[in-house]
């Protein structure tokens, strides 16, 4: 079976052929569009590293009594904590957050509402 340009230009002519390759073409623009856009998404999550701050935080508010895991965030300006975000697994009760607020907010030398804790799901 060879292919020759005047069969492929006979092939062409046929309007059908036409939309079904702007389809293919179409659809293929838009699934190279959803890999390089959306497709990454998934792995920004996983690939944070946190901050030696972050990691030495994380050591100390592991060992609080009823915390099992504990994942943090220190925001920063100017190289200064201002805030956290404790996000932890264990016994969610008030004694526990109230611990994690205080022991993040003396570690860090910031003020206690400027550290926000949840229990995760």
């Amino acid at each position: 079976m060879t292919f020759s340009l005047a069969k492929f230009k006979d092939f062409w002519k046929n309007r059908t052929v036409r939309i079904v390759a702007v389809c293919i073409a179409a659809l293929l623009l838009l699934l190279a569009a959803y890999k390089v856009f959306a497709g990454g998404c998934s792995s920004k999550k996983e690939s944070y590293t946190p901050t030696e701050r972050e990691e030495r935080l994380i050591l100390l508010l592991g060992e609080i009594e009823g915390v099992k895991e504990v994942k943090a965030m220190v925001t920063e300006e100017g190289g200064v904590p201002v805030g956290a975000v404790i996000v932890f697994e264990g016994e969610d009760g008030f004694l526990t957050r109230m611990r994690l607020t205080d022991v993040t907010a003396a570690a860090l030398n910031i003020d206690r509402k400027a550290v926000v804790v949840y229990a995760s799901a």
